[in-house]
């Protein structure tokens, strides 16, 4: 053999070893609407899961796209269950509209403070809603409850009749029928819009999780807010997910990096959710706005409303809804 020939041979042979390495590197796009780098716990979460995989040595790299820079909010779902898109810690219930029994992790009076919150992470509610998020071709990394708040420029809401005749962005339909039985008219953006329709007029009030309340800035224009304390009607379930068909195409090194890291990212959590609320409160307060809670008088007043509205229409559309309101209701 010449020594051009087996010059070329060799390389050939380092091109292909060269191109083989790049190659087992697999790159994977995470995505949320959520702020990146002002200490949102949601994008936290996901960069966590991204450190843990490249720190890990599996081949594995995660390109975090805050923002909505990837894909529009109620766009990510779809992107999952079709493997467009690979991760993203999502509110379940923006796609209630694709799978109806999601409402349930937005229900108004359903889970009223963070203790609960976690008892329910091993419910046979969470294991039924667990079960449907696989079913459609996504599977959960990490669990996460968020406590949320209702704010107004008008004034502060407490009681029902408080709303009445209110604009408010609602995070999703079982409050937005709770709202409307209530008086008020609803408003139909992702929660990175709510600051700007407040500032136009577009909407009187929104509700949404204390953590997006302080990551965009609604202190700016408010009047009052009603915060969590301990009697919380607003609580959802944004989880960090992953497409099922992109988890299938991983190795099994890789699968398992992923899996500690979600846990890693779900205890991060824990810790941070109920400084989330405590940091809203006194954000408000250092901006001037009026922060109240409500009494366990006016909680029941409103659950009165939600049981005639966002209860009732969920049982009634939702197949296995009532036993799904039913399984949430039962833990203690």
């Amino acid at each position: 053999m010449t020594n051009f020939k087996r010059t070329s041979i060799l390389a050939v042979f380092a091109a292909a070893l060269s191109g083989s390495a790049l190659a087992a590197t697999t790159t994977l796009k995470a995505s949320h609407q959520f702020p990146g780098g002002r200490g949102d716990v949601r994008d936290e979460m996901v960069q966590i899961i991204a450190r843990d995989a490249k720190a890990a040595n599996v081949e594995l790299e995660i390109q975090v796209y805050p923002g909505a820079s990837l894909f529009k909010p109620a766009e990510q779902w779809n992107a999952l269950v079709n493997g467009q898109l690979d991760i993203s810690s999502f509110p379940l219930d923006y796609a209630s509209g694709k799978v109806r029994a999601f409402g349930a992790t937005l229900m108004p009076g359903l889970v009223r403070n963070h203790e609960r919150a976690q008892r329910l992470n091993g419910s046979r509610f969470m294991k039924d809603i667990k079960a449907k998020i696989e079913k459609a071709g996504v599977i959960v990394l990490s669990d996460a409850w968020l406590a949320g708040a209702v704010a107004s420029k008008k004034g502060c809401i407490r009681k029902p009749e408080d709303i009445k005749g209110l604009k408010i962005r609602s995070a999703g339909p079982t409050f937005a029928a709770m709202w409307q039985a209530a008086g008020a008219s609803i408003v139909s953006i992702p929660s990175n819009e709510v600051y700007n329709a407040l500032q136009t007029g577009v909407a009187d009030a929104t509700d949404t999780s204390t953590g997006s309340f302080v990551s965009f800035r609604i202190y700016e224009q408010v009047k009052c807010i009603t915060a969590p304390g301990e009697n919380a009607l607003w609580f959802m379930y944004e989880p960090v997910l992953m497409s099922k068909k992109s988890f299938d195409r991983l190795n099994k090194k890789q699968q398992e990096v992923l899996r500690k890291a979600g846990k890693k990212a779900e205890d991060y959590f824990s810790k941070e959710t109920k400084g989330l609320d405590d940091a809203m409160v006194k954000a408000f307060k250092e901006h001037k706005v009026e922060v109240v809670t409500m009494t366990p008088a006016e909680y029941d007043a409103w659950l009165k409303v939600a049981r005639g509205s966002s209860y009732a229409e969920f049982a009634k559309e939702v197949p296995d809804g009532k036993q799904l309101i039913d399984a949430a209701l039962s833990v203690k």
